[in-house]
């Protein structure tokens, strides 16, 4: 097992604690194919470190994370003339977001290094989930949050695990500055998407969709912020297939917020990727206008035969309202925007109807719970009478 610039190709050892190459390209971990186990997709028992043979730590720090629920979304299926359609729900992790997933390889790694603290930029799920696996490993943690711009359920599970919380004055992108900085200079271990070892646990996602469904979904369709999701599940499907385990891929299909859409406007312009300096966007987990894994998630868009959209954050609120009022799925904005996406790709004849598609709902909605009282109006009371309560009815 190596660490490989997805660059220039040079080679690391896996010990060296190291986030980018010499020539400044992003980093992978290129495990040996050779010692997995490739019986164990059986349907059965599904968590996530039932795949330890696929994933690059001695050491276990967990939560139990994994073993998300693949829900059929029926009623959706039938509205929108779909074939099949599913959401894999990783709100359902032990803090609510798929962030445990890399959280719980990053921080298993950091001890296997001898690493006494760990530090990350959040917009909110990888703080709360940053501080939930230090925690458990019993060691420090350090969040840095843009200042007033995170969901404060997010922020409240940041604070009660034990991590110490750091506003910044500026976006995500100016805190990970930060966070890339003090690592460096300090020798925390940063556990932000850069770290490989992150996506290694959130390529599991692809595992488990293969190992619960029995088959390759045509379409996996998932938000993009940071754009370290859609390349580790792309990593995943990939290595499922180069060991022979499936004989098929997904195309990966990213959605962004218009606000904070820098991979979309370039794919849909046919140009270089430029980032967004002022992202703004409702959807509050995937408002980042320079993400840091860019050039991964081209790739894996780009090989899998994929595409980048973008969606308002009026749409984003319809589609959020959609899976709760129709499936019964409750997730926050940034969540929905996979279905806002499905929808408008449907609707403009890019993608077809007559396909299987699963939607990535990435974080639970209690994580921002704010978002859906503003756009809520409360009745008036109703005196507690049967005949009030009848008029209501009527």
């Amino acid at each position: 097992m190596v660490l490989k610039c997805v660059v220039c190709g040079r080679e690391y050892p896996e010990d060296e604690v190291r986030y980018r190459c010499e020539c400044g390209g992003l980093l992978e971990v290129v495990i040996d194919l050779d010692k997995v186990d490739t019986s164990i997709f059986n349907g059965k028992e599904i968590k996530l470190w039932k795949y330890e043979s696929w994933l690059p730590v001695k050491k276990r720090v967990s939560l139990e994370e994994g073993g998300t629920p693949l829900y059929r979304l029926l009623n959706l299926e039938s509205d929108l003339g779909v074939k099949e359609l599913y959401a894999k729900n990783e709100g359902a992790n032990p803090t609510g977001s798929f962030k445990d997933r890399g959280m719980t390889v990053g921080v298993s790694k950091a001890l296997e290094l001898g690493m006494d603290k760990v530090i990350c930029a959040s917009t909110g799920n990888t703080s709360a989930s940053l501080a939930a696996y230090a925690a458990k490993a019993g060691i420090k943690a350090y969040v840095l949050i843009p200042s007033g711009k995170i969901a404060l359920g997010k922020l409240a599970q940041a604070i009660i695990y034990g991590a110490r919380v750091v506003p910044i004055k500026g976006n995500f992108d100016d805190a990970l500055r930060v966070v890339v900085e003090t690592s460096k200079e300090l020798g925390i271990y940063m556990l932000n998407s850069i770290n490989p070892f992150r996506l290694e646990g959130q390529k599991t996602i692809a595992y488990e969709i293969y190992d619960q469904l029995g088959k390759v979904p045509d379409n996996v369709i998932l938000p993009v912020g940071n754009a370290g999701n859609i390349s580790a599940i792309w990593k995943g499907f990939k290595e499922m297939y180069e060991a022979g385990v499936i004989d098929e891929l997904p195309r990966m299909i990213g959605i962004q917020a218009e606000g904070a859409s820098p991979l979309a406007k370039a794919w849909k312009e046919k140009r270089k990727f430029q980032p967004e300096e002022s992202p703004e966007t409702i959807a509050s987990a995937i408002r980042i206008g320079n993400p840091a894994n860019w050039i991964k998630a081209w790739r894996a868009v780009e090989e899998s035969g994929g595409l980048f959209e973008s969606v308002s954050d009026e749409e984003i609120l319809r589609a959020q309202k959609l899976l709760a009022s129709r499936e019964g799925l409750f997730v926050e904005p940034a969540s929905a925007a996979s279905l806002a996406g499905l929808i408008k790709l449907l609707e403009s004849g890019e993608i077809s109807r007559n396909e299987s598609y699963v939607l990535i709902t990435t974080g639970h909605g209690l994580k921002d719970p704010n978002i859906v009282i503003k756009n809520f109006q409360v009745p008036e009371p109703i005196d507690p009478t049967l005949e009030a309560f009848k008029e209501v009815i009527e």
